[in-house]
């Protein structure tokens, strides 16, 4: 679950910088222009730092529609805390401008064209409000920014090394799960020290088991031990290529807890680098025998 939720947030990051890094597309035509302005506005009524998202929104709306023409706006937009009332009142300005410049005969007709063009499913995000992931996206980027102002101070435009640190926390994010997830995965054939390269019948384990604790190679007897119950539980091709944990094996037997004192001493030695003495390998030898004697019925 740990390495689900990692994941999680490593995608979310990767989708932050991938919305930090979006270039800007084309001026579209002049009707498209305005609306654009004109719904930016209508975003920042009544916004106020040091809530971001109205800015974010404002920001995409207005960069589709206009493009990198108005620096200024998106430069009160990409402040943080944003500045929201020159934003406002540089929009409210060139509204006035294009409203002025606009001249047509019919100005119901121009309008119900503009509403067909809006009307169009290309726009529909537009009449959407943020999905949860993009909250969670635009959550994630402001508590990075806030990062960035305790480190670096409070100043107006974009943050110059965001960037990096999206990279860095991405690359950091990624390796964790990556080694949480090997550890995780806790697949049988990592586990039994090199005993086998294929599927082994469950006798030999128990044979194998009996030859290495005779040595004295208890750690190695016992693993081999948890693979006998294990090919027994699940059959041949559980130790090898299962992406079960041998405790997610184990509860597959009918008396799960009678198989603690088997289990519990193979995980502190596989996991926990813990020696296994001899009471406690003759405990374990004394669960599994059931198990053996259940193979040596069948064979």
């Amino acid at each position: 679950m740990t390495s689900r939720r990692l994941t999680a947030v490593a995608i979310a990051l990767a989708l932050t910088l991938l919305a930090a890094t979006t270039a800007a597309a084309e001026p579209p035509p002049a009707p498209l222009y305005a609306d654009a302005v004109q719904r930016a506005y209508g975003i920042l009524q009544g916004a106020s730092a040091p809530d971001t998202a109205p800015a974010t929104n404002a920001l995409r709306v207005l960069v589709s529609g206009t493009g990198t023409s108005q620096p200024e706006i998106v430069a009160d937009l990409e402040a943080r805390p944003p500045l929201y009332d020159d934003a406002r009142s540089r929009l409210s300005a060139l509204l006035k401008a294009l409203r002025e410049a606009a001249n047509t005969s019919d100005p119901a007709v121009a309008q119900q064209g503009l509403h067909e063009v809006m009307s169009l499913s290309r726009y529909d995000a537009l009449h959407r409000p943020p999905s949860p992931l993009e909250r969670l996206v635009q959550w994630i980027q402001d508590r990075i920014t806030a990062l960035l102002r305790l480190l670096f101070g409070s100043r107006g435009g974009a943050q110059a090394p965001a960037l990096w640190f999206y990279i860095v926390g991405i690359a950091v994010v990624a390796a964790v799960v990556f080694v949480l997830a090997r550890a995780a995965r806790g697949r049988f054939a990592q586990s039994i020290d090199g005993v086998s390269d294929g599927p082994r019948p469950a006798a030999d384990y128990f044979a194998e088991a009996d030859r290495l604790a005779a040595r004295g190679h208890r750690v190695a007897a016992i693993r081999a031990l948890c693979a006998g119950v294990a090919a027994t539980l699940a059959g041949e091709r559980s130790w090898e290529g299962s992406p079960l944990t041998v405790r997610e094996i184990f509860q597959r037997a009918p008396d799960f807890n009678s198989l603690r004192p088997l289990l519990l001493p193979f995980e502190a030695a596989v996991y926990g680098g813990h020696d296994v003495d001899e009471a406690t390998y003759t405990t374990a030898a004394h669960v599994a025998e059931p198990f053996r004697h259940q193979v040596e019925a069948a064979a």
